[in-house]
């Protein structure tokens, strides 16, 4: 499932290489994401960097909608170092090794796994995060962010009736932990590591966070994507 990639590639943090290519992507997304498709000229017409500064404030400040897929289901219970030693097996199970350091649960990633997957293998990827999918779009939706057309996009993919409005009474009576002062209340807690040093870690700078993971060439330049290939 291409698309997959090019989903992965527009939550990335965004960069010049999307910037000058991302147009290459829209005859992928208007055949499994037609919204979405229609919103990206629209999207890449506005200064790079406009859209980094959104990126970090939708996706870096607070928890709410980070992209850390066990954020959502484990916090930070021990449950989740063990769920990402057993992601870190799924890739490895699919002879893919993570070339750089970075949690395994990082959306992005994630989807850039699920693309060279067997297509029923990928929904079923998508389907078991469909939960969690729709929970962040939500949360963007009620913020009125444009990146929520990404979720509905992936769920739409997954084949769940799940989207974002579907947990919008929920979400609708959240507690916003993005502001200033709920900013500073988490720097005052202890940070707490999941995984050794010496393993993947998570490094805090956005634009370490972009491309090329795997040791296998699993994400493609933008210009390979739009040529086509396995799906």
């Amino acid at each position: 499932m291409q698309i997959l990639k090019a989903l992965s590639c527009l939550l990335e943090y965004p960069d010049e290489l999307l910037w000058e290519h991302g147009h290459e992507l829209q005859p992928l997304l208007a055949q499994g994401a037609p919204e979405l498709a229609a919103r990206l000229p629209h999207w890449l017409a506005r200064p790079l960097m406009d859209q980094q500064v959104e990126w970090g404030e939708t996706f870096e400040r607070g928890r709410a909608t980070s992209l850390l897929l066990f954020e959502h289901v484990h916090g930070e219970s021990r449950d989740r170092g063990q769920a990402m030693v057993d992601l870190l097996s799924q890739y490895g199970a699919a002879d893919l090794a993570l070339d750089r350091r970075e949690l395994p649960d990082y959306l992005p990633l994630y989807l850039e796994y699920l693309s060279c997957r067997p297509e029923p293998e990928a929904r079923e990827g998508l389907v078991n995060i469909a939960p969690i999918l729709a929970l962040i779009g939500g949360r963007l939706a009620e913020r009125e962010s444009e990146y929520a057309l990404i979720f509905d996009a992936l769920l739409a993919l997954s084949g769940s009736p799940l989207r974002s409005h579907s947990v919008g009474r929920q979400v609708a009576g959240e507690t916003r932990d993005d502001t200033p002062q709920a900013l500073d209340a988490v720097w005052e807690e202890e940070q707490v590591r999941f995984i050794d040093d010496n393993a993947t870690a998570c490094d805090s700078s956005p634009q370490q966070h972009y491309q090329r993971r795997f040791s296998q060439d699993v994400a493609p330049q933008y210009l390979d994507i739009a040529a086509g290939g396995p799906k």
